[in-house]
């Protein structure tokens, strides 16, 4: 069995989690997500924890109980405190705004790019060159900034582009004559 589904998942207050046959479903003040079940692993909800097993011991089954259990784990994070990610523009004119449920980028094409947010979705600019986009879903909230990032991604010689907070960017040696 994957070491990681012995640890129980917590519910924090103001969190329910509903387990179906078919999926089980975490409501929680941020929202509320679901996700499928197949009959590799069971789930239990005892004292405010989840537990997760094996139903039967095949390679699968013992691979998607820890699978299943760090999803729920980002599902219970999410509708409770949400996730987040930053991006930085680094360029001279590159410019982000927040119009109603879009996003308007200028990176220094002959045109804007007006990137349409999902559902669940909402997205602050702090300063023109600065992009928050929270969410209570993880991997949405990655799909989001990596598009954003897709646009114009950092290039080696000077580092403009979008990149991500965190990210460090090696600059390359430009040619020598």
């Amino acid at each position: 069995m994957s070491r990681i589904a012995k640890y129980p998942v917590d519910l924090p207050k103001g969190v329910e989690a509903n387990i179906t046959a078919e999926q089980i479903t975490v409501k929680g003040p941020l929202g509320t997500l679901s996700q499928p079940l197949s009959g590799d692993v069971e789930i239990k909800l005892e004292d405010g924890k989840l537990n997760f097993a094996v139903a039967n011991e095949t390679r699968h089954a013992k691979a998607m109980s820890g699978t299943l259990r760090a999803l729920v784990n980002n599902m219970v994070t999410g509708v409770s405190k949400g996730f987040e990610r930053r991006l930085t523009l680094v360029g001279v004119g590159f410019r982000a705004q927040v119009q109603g449920e879009a996003l308007k980028l200028q990176l220094g094409f002959s045109h804007d790019i007006v990137h349409p947010l999902p559902a669940g979705i909402k997205a602050e600019c702090p300063s023109q060159t600065e992009i928050v986009i929270k969410g209570s879903d993880k991997q949405v909230v990655g799909e989001v900034a990596a598009k954003i990032r897709a646009y114009r991604k950092p290039e080696p010689y000077k580092g403009k582009g979008v990149r991500y907070a965190d990210e460090r960017v090696v600059i390359k040696e430009t040619k020598k004559k």
